[in-house]
């Protein structure tokens, strides 16, 4: 007994000791691979939306500081960066999400989306929202690109380039509700009798409305039926989808009217003088360009960071402190071929909710500079003060009534021929009415 006092404990001891000591080993060693595992699943880049290499972001060269300013270091410096990066940091949401998106979009309920539950998703860029259970594999494709057709087509024109191959077309950003609009754009600046004989081709491009209304729904069909001149994609039509209506527009261009001499993009709300843009700014006598790109030039403007602005543009979406040059989204022209490479390159550039500086972003990132147009006041985002002499030197104007646009249109074309020579008449017998009262000259 004594013997087996002294040797039988001491003996059952260490077994028990080394068997600690193996399972202590082993847990350190599986901590260990799950922390390597976690480490480079969060130091690849490649799965973030909007990258295309493993370290490199699309638009590194098109757009300086396109990270943020203090440096890359800085922005992976917690996990939680990465996470507000890739969409799953809780926020309201800036953008609406297309039908798929909502119809797999799992999260925190409260009327964020519509009138029922939705899905909370941070400030990313549109198409490139990440839901909870992987919904954005619905519209996107490997590395965050948009696919090539993400949205159903309610209502086409796909035959419109079949007969013959149109000098301009006309893509023109319009509501649901905005008939009145539409028909005021029919009967002047997007009548085909302006076209002159040229190959033209007018489209409305419409979404979804934001409440399921069926008799607008039935009366926008009639009115496609009518007209045959309006797209209509199932996403919801609201400002911030503007990108999402450029984009697709320009893929219905690249599909269906590739061999197109010219674009224009605008919007309902706009006076266009259509003559003068293709009589005096494409002029059909010569050659199409190619890779052109104009309009009202917005050159070195900074992201507006006022949250309660309608332009606001957060830091985590866009950190750079300037946006590359960019036409005015009110009216911009460029050449057929445009429509296809804006169109491809946007496949590898996160969505912003700001149109026409997403639109800048890709032209940047093609390296193509927009060509300033001949004059700077061809080109208006504002409200001109109408005169028929300016009105028949300008291409565009803002801010019209569909009632207004009509009357001065019609003015218009009544005094086109000599617009400037009554002014000059007018200004000459007002100099007069001065001289012969006495009156001094302003």
């Amino acid at each position: 007994m004594p013997w087996r006092r002294r040797h039988c404990c001491p003996i059952k001891m260490t077994w028990t000791v080394k068997r600690s000591l193996f399972r202590t080993h082993v847990a350190g060693l599986l901590s260990l691979a799950l922390l390597f595992t976690l480490f480079s699943f969060f130091s690849r880049q490649d799965w973030l939306p909007g990258r295309t290499g493993p370290r490199e972001n699309p638009l590194a060269y098109a757009v300086r500081s396109f990270r943020h300013p203090r440096g890359e270091a800085n922005q992976s410096s917690s996990l939680r960066s990465l996470w507000r990066e890739a969409g799953f940091v809780a926020s309201k949401p800036l953008f609406n999400l297309s039908s798929q998106q909502v119809e797999g979009a799992a999260g925190e309920t409260g009327g964020e989306l519509g009138g029922g539950g939705g899905v909370r998703i941070a400030a990313m860029g549109l198409g490139d929202s990440m839901s909870a259970n992987n919904s954005l594999q619905k519209e996107m494709g490997v590395g965050g690109r948009l696919s090539a057709q993400p949205y159903r087509y309610i209502l086409n024109q796909p035959f419109k380039c079949s007969d013959s191959t149109p000098f301009l077309i006309l893509l023109i950003a319009a509501e649901p509700g905005q008939a009145d609009a539409r028909n005021a754009i029919r009967q002047t600046w997007g009548n085909d009798s302006i076209a002159m004989g040229l190959g033209f081709v007018r489209l409305f491009l419409l979404g979804m409305g934001t409440s399921l209304d069926t008799f607008l729904q039935s009366r926008i069909e009639e009115e496609s039926r009518v007209y045959h001149d309006i797209i209509q994609q199932e996403y919801q039509d609201t400002y911030y989808n503007l990108t999402i209506k450029t984009l697709m527009a320009m893929n219905w261009v690249a599909t269906y009217c590739p061999h197109a001499s010219y674009v224009m993009k605008t919007d309902s709300d706009m006076f266009v003088n259509t003559e003068y843009l293709i009589q005096k700014l494409l002029k059909p006598e010569l050659p199409p360009k190619q890779k052109y790109f104009t309009g009202y030039l917005m050159r070195g403007y900074a992201p507006n960071r006022n949250k309660d602005s309608k332009w606001y543009m957060p830091p985590e979406l866009y950190p750079s402190e300037r946006y590359p040059t960019f036409c005015s989204g009110t009216g911009y022209v460029f050449s057929g071929d445009m429509a296809e490479l804006i169109y491809q390159a946007s496949l590898s550039i996160r969505r912003l909710h700001l149109e026409d500086v997403y639109v800048g972003i890709c032209l940047a990132k093609l390296r193509i500079d927009p060509t300033p147009p001949p004059n700077e006041f061809l080109f208006n985002h504002w409200r001109v003060s109408y005169s028929s002499c300016k009105y028949s030197h300008l291409i565009t104007s803002h801010q019209f009534h569909p009632n207004e646009l009509i009357k001065y249109w019609n003015h218009l074309q009544s005094n086109k021929h000599n617009a400037c020579i009554n002014l000059a008449k007018e200004k000459n017998g007002r100099y007069r009415h001065r001289r012969f009262h006495g009156e001094r000259s302003p």
